[in-house]
């Protein structure tokens, strides 16, 4: 769980993800120009490759190469104990 917090605690993570909701399967290329054109975000590509990167080993992102193209994938999954944790527990009614 550890991950995914270190992973969603930086904003242009958080942007990234919400970017692969609204369009999921996006290479690396309409990433950068989403967060570009959507929040006038100036990251080079390597950083957001970077970003990437932390995404995919906390488990938010999963990634499939088409020939020369990489599409990258949200994966909430790892959200799911979080939720468990913490959202679901306090909605329950007391015992």
């Amino acid at each position: 769980m550890g991950d995914v917090f270190k992973a969603l605690v930086d904003s242009t993570r958080r942007k990234i993800l919400d970017e692969l909701t609204e369009k999921d399967g996006q290479t690396l290329f309409e990433i950068c120009t989403r967060l570009a054109m959507k929040y006038q975000l100036g990251s080079s590509r390597q950083a957001i490759s970077q970003h990437l990167d932390v995404l995919e080993a906390a488990g938010l992102v999963e990634t499939r190469r088409e020939g020369r193209y990489k599409f990258h994938f949200i994966n909430t999954a790892p959200l799911e104990p979080i939720v468990d944790r913490w959202l679901r527990r306090a909605t329950k009614e007391p015992e």
